[in-house]
């Protein structure tokens, strides 16, 4: 009897789940806009159950249900939508705009988001599409012309260097200008950790944003001005980049599909451009061919009477000599034949730059996560030169309970970096003893067969050139036998949890960690001209920043009309960096780096910790949704300083009012659909460094023999430089106002903003003391800065059909100018190097603008003629001056997108207007004589404009060697400094892109969900109206490094062009 219960109860159950799955059926549709454009992203949930989907990005969906079944529709901004299914396979939903919702939300200060209209400050957010899939694989530089108030200056083009970012101006003097990087709640240090200065290479080094996988983003806000950024304490001064990854971005809330994307790319990377060569005249000087290095030597078509070539057109052989007969006897006696060689061109490569990503995604009501891994290898335009990355990220979010919210997110990364050294040169070796890849190459005269001529002595493996005393180093030698390479291992990432006590108020709480380990070798194979014992020197940096953040949010509407929102913070931040450095000098074996290779070694460590808690409190009242008051204020509390000034106070407060809510009039204009005013203050501050309070004591300054053992002991004395305990932090404030609208149906847009940032208290740290004092320098708060500007952002679109698939054509664009001036230092001073060398650098010179270039100039009358020397040559004002100011007067941008049926077409051009900068790829090429600017008749004579000493005008003739080695080019790092300024105005196509998104109709039958792929070239074209035709050079370099410098080129790399294209599949 039982049995038979079973087997009747079996029957019944398989009866049930026959008709149950006879009702479920496969429905499909398309989500649209009231404009019948696509709404990707779409939630679409079973009403009553967790089962749901999205639709993709053209709007489409498929999902499994009963007939009967309530599909609920759900998109931010629009009103929900509840369908009932039927008897129909196909449910198409159009969403209608919910006003009460309808509104652009960013994320702000400490991840919190807001809507923007209820923001008094300015804040430029950019999105995944225009970072992920870039030829740059730093993403700093993917960001360059896309936001107002932002300057991106590359140090060089070579893959991995570091890249300067600079927000509103420079508001510090020797402080550090950069701003706060934030990756999902994570502050994120970005540093250039150079172990060297610019002259030695330090130009080359990476910056620590190159470990952010660009694919891995989901959007960047950049904030801009000190209202937006008071809850981040002093770190925030400088303006504040926060990242929000995919995985940091992983949610609950949604029922998203279990969906697989991968992005393949692959671009070819090379050398932006090379000058024009002319191929009239040789290796030599005067007219006449010598072993100099100059192109002024003899006509290659034209044989004259002493020019040093015989009449078969040859030479010697510039081997054929004593120090190289035992080593190369072939080329004894042997002639050469002296003509134009391609010895440029080829010493430049095509640089392959590959990136693979792969991310896993999905989520329901209650939980979601994000699974990403990434690889990127990027060659760069020179042989030695290659960055890789591997990316592995994972976030998630799970609701415990309906009050209890736990999510988290981890990145772990590996980066390598390898290239030549690029230290600074005047264009006949490095500037400071280094090794340098591109202080030679660019000169080579026209006469040398660089390629066909060896370049090491195959006995002891020294460098072998062809001039007479070996003084220059062979670039090949250089480019085989130097390295500068960097290992960076890095961890960070953020646990969060989140207690709802009720719907207006929550507690979170919030532990980040971001922790990397930098390992960084430089060396020099014995045998160079320039470092002949060679050298290996090996920095290995480690940084770890621990940051919590207790918060007590509330948001609460008072009555119909008021609503209050904010939060109240504590946030302890303790960051520890140790520098551990072994230097060794005088190589045994050639080729054997090891530190136990080198005759000579010495080191040191640095440790530098400290601690700072900050309390905050942030708060917003609303009046009916059109009038918002934010009002907020930080406490910081810095271990380094001395108690009296250790605690300092900020506080920030905003306005922003929306007339087309307020006012009947404009609600509903169809004019003018949207439009506020904004006010905003906000202040900060800036900490010295730590220690800088106390006095320091030298290692290693002096050494005994222990007597009993015979061992050397290192002993300790006081540092040169006096701890200041009076040391303040620097304070800064800023007054902002602006203006936002929407216009004519929102096909016009803009967002203004004027600013005025003051700086106070600035510490200058090279205050010269009396040898007497025991001391020789000191740190003071003296100093004052300011800033200035105005940034505009618009939008329009001219031709916008109704149907997705219709021609539709966007303009956008960007215009920034920022006037940045020295007010004062502290009248002790009449100037402060800020970056470069003493006496010819960027220089803080009262009531100027910031970093002027300051150097030597040409004696001029009184009435401004240059003044000429006996010998017909310029003569040189012994007291330096101003010479530039590599600030550009303004910067502007402007983006054309079209697209039609699935077609996109994307082109942004940028324009930089004025800004000088000191160019010795320039000067050398000139004074050279390699580019075609020089290639004219240089059997005439020439006669300077200006007069004489005796005010008498100059009528002394000098030939064409003289005319540009002495009076035009720049040959050395001395001579008249004036004479290698430029104005570096430039008009550049930055990008321009072709897509194709495959129509969904075509994917039906396929795995994927989106199809697109995109051909993408970066830096394909540039105009430098004020060089000379033949230089081709691109100004957009900074070869002083990361930091305060800028607008010098000392040959430390020339910037790169990047074209190819991406593949993105959704599964």
């Amino acid at each position: 009897m039982r049995t038979k219960f079973r087997g009747i109860l079996t029957l019944l159950l398989a009866f049930v789940v026959q008709l149950t799955f006879a009702q479920e059926k496969t429905i499909s549709g398309n989500v649209t806009d009231n404009s019948g454009l696509p709404l990707p992203g779409v939630n679409i949930v079973v009403k009553g159950t967790s089962k749901g989907t999205q639709s993709d990005f053209d709007g489409n969906y498929t999902i499994q249900v009963n007939r009967g079944a309530v599909l609920s529709f759900s998109y931010l901004g629009f009103t929900t939508k509840e369908v009932v299914v039927g008897d129909g396979d196909t449910v198409n939903v159009q969403l209608a705009e919910d006003a009460a919702t309808l509104e652009e939300v960013v994320v702000t200060a400490q991840g919190i988001r807001k809507a923007k209209k209820a923001l008094g400050y300015a804040v430029a957010t950019i999105a995944s599409e225009d970072i992920a899939s870039q030829p740059q694989t730093d993403v700093v530089r993917s960001l360059t012309g896309k936001a107002p108030g932002v300057n991106i200056t590359q140090t060089s083009g070579l893959s991995g260097t570091g890249t300067n970012i600079i927000i509103r101006g420079y508001s510090s003097i020797n402080g550090n200008n950069q701003p706060l990087f934030v990756v999902d709640g994570v502050p994120f240090n970005s540093d250039t950790n150079s172990s060297e200065g610019f002259t030695t290479g330090g130009a080359s080094a990476s910056s620590r944003f190159l470990d952010i996988d660009p694919n891995n983003i989901k959007e960047i806000s950049i904030l801009k001005g000190l209202s937006a950024t008071t809850l981040y304490g002093q770190a925030g001064r400088n303006g504040v980049v926060l990242v929000t990854t995919k995985s940091g971005a992983a949610q609950g809330g949604a029922n998203k599909k279990f969906e697989i994307t991968f992005n393949q790319s692959y671009f070819s990377n090379e050398i932006s451009d090379l000058p024009d060569f002319q191929d009239s005249y040789g290796n030599g000087f005067n007219q006449t061919a010598s072993a100099a290095f100059s192109n002024w030597g003899a006509d290659f078509n034209q044989r004259i009477a002493g020019d040093g070539v015989a009449a078969d057109g040859t030479i010697a052989h510039p081997y054929d000599r004593s120090d190289l007969n035992a080593v190369f006897p072939e080329f004894v006696g042997a002639r050469y034949d002296y003509r134009p060689y391609d010895n440029i061109e080829p010493f430049f490569r095509t640089g392959n730059v590959v990136t693979s990503s792969l991310s896993v995604s999905s989520g329901n009501d209650t939980s979601s996560y994000n699974i990403s891994v990434g690889r990127t290898d990027d060659e760069g335009f020179v042989i030695g030169n290659k960055y890789q990355r591997l990316n592995f990220s994972a976030g998630g979010s799970t609701k415990l309970s309906n009050k209890f919210t736990i999510s988290s997110s981890f990145n772990y990364v590996l980066t390598d970096l390898i290239t030549p050294p690029t230290s600074a040169g005047f264009g006949s070796n490095a500037n400071d003893g280094a090794a340098s890849l591109f202080a030679n190459i660019l000169y080579t005269p026209r006469s040398i067969d660089l390629f066909n001529l060896p370049f090491q002595n195959p006995v002891d493996g020294s460098s072998v050139y062809y001039r007479t005393d070996n003084s220059i180093q062979n670039p090949r030698w250089t480019q085989q036998n130097a390295r500068n390479i960097e290992d960076t291992r890095r961890f960070f990432g953020n646990f969060t949890a989140l207690y709802e006590f009720n719907d207006w108020l929550n507690l979170s709480y919030r532990l980040s960690l971001d922790s990397y380990v930098q390992d960084e070798d430089r060396y020099v194979n014995k045998g160079g001209t320039q470092a002949p014992g060679g050298f290996l020197s090996t920095f290995v940096t480690s940084n770890t920043v621990w940051d919590h953040t207790l918060s007590l949010n509330f948001d609460k509407d008072l009555n119909d009309s008021w609503g209050l929102s904010g939060n109240l913070g504590f946030n302890p931040r303790r960051e520890e960096r140790k520098r551990d450095f072994t230097s060794s000098t005088e190589q045994f074996v050639f080729g054997l780096i090891n530190h136990q290779n080198f005759e000579e070694t010495t080191g040191f460590s640095d440790l530098r910790e400290f601690n700072i808690v900050g309390a905050y409190l942030s708060a917003t009242v609303d009046y009916n949704d059109y009038l918002f008051l934010n009002v907020a204020g930080r406490n910081d509390w810095y271990s380094s300083l001395q108690k009296e000034n250790r605690s300092i106070f900020y506080p920030s407060a905003s306005l922003s009012f929306v007339p087309t809510s307020a006012f009947e009039g404009l609600r509903g204009s169809k004019a003018i659909n949207y439009l506020k005013l904004r006010l905003g203050y906000g202040s900060s501050a800036g900490f010295p460094d730590p220690y800088a309070t106390v006095i320091g004591l030298d290692s290693n300054a002096n050494t005994f023999i222990d007597p009993n053992g015979g061992a050397i002991i290192n002993s300790l004395s006081e540092a040169d430089r006096l701890g200041n305990a009076n040391l303040k932090p620097e304070l800064i404030t800023e007054l902002e106002a602006g203006v936002e609208a929407k216009l004519f149906d929102n096909r016009v847009s803009f967002d203004v903003s004027v600013y005025d940032k003051r700086s106070k208290d600035l510490i200058l740290n090279n205050r010269f003391l009396d040898p007497s004092t025991g001391n020789t320098v000191t740190s003071d708060n003296v100093a004052e800065v300011s800033n200035q500007g105005l940034e505009v952002g618009f939008g329009l679109t001219p031709i916008r059909g109704n149907d997705p698939d219709d021609f539709r054509w966007d303009i956008s664009g960007q215009y920034t100018i920022n006037e940045n001036i020295v007010e004062s230092l502290g009248g002790e001073s009449e100037g402060e190097v800020i970056a470069g060398f003493i006496g010819f650098g960027n220089y803080a010179i009262p009531g100027e603008a910031y970093g002027v270039i300051f150097g030597t100039t040409y004696q001029r009358d009184d009435n401004g003629n240059r003044v000429v020397g006996a010998d017909g040559n310029y003569i040189a004002n012994p007291e330096p001056t101003i010479i530039g100011d590599p600030n550009a007067d303004w910067r502007a941008t402007l983006i054309n997108n079209f697209s039609y049926k699935g077609f996109t077409l994307g082109m942004q051009w940028e324009y930089t207007h004025g800004g000088d900068i000191y160019s010795t790829t320039a000067g050398a090429l000139l004074a050279r004589g390699l580019t075609t600017d020089t290639d004219f008749d240089r059997t005439q004579t020439f006669v300077l404009d200006g007069v004489q000493t005796d005010g008498s005008v100059n009528t002394v003739q000098i030939n064409a060697t003289d005319l540009y080695f002495n009076n035009i080019g720049v040959a050395s790092a001395g001579g008249i400094n004036e004479r290698g300024i430029y104005d570096a105005t430039t008009l550049r196509l930055r990008e321009a892109t072709l897509g194709y998104n495959v129509p969904s109709k075509f994917l039906d039958k396929t795995p994927f969900g989106r199809v697109s792929i995109s051909f993408i070239a970066q830096n394909m074209w540039y105009k430098a109206f004020n060089f000379p035709k033949g230089i081709n050079f691109d100004p957009e370099v900074t070869s002083l490094g990361v930091g305060n410098g800028q607008g010098f080129d000392y040959l430390t790399g020339p910037t790169a062009k990047r074209y190819g294209f991406n593949l993105s599949l959704t599964f």
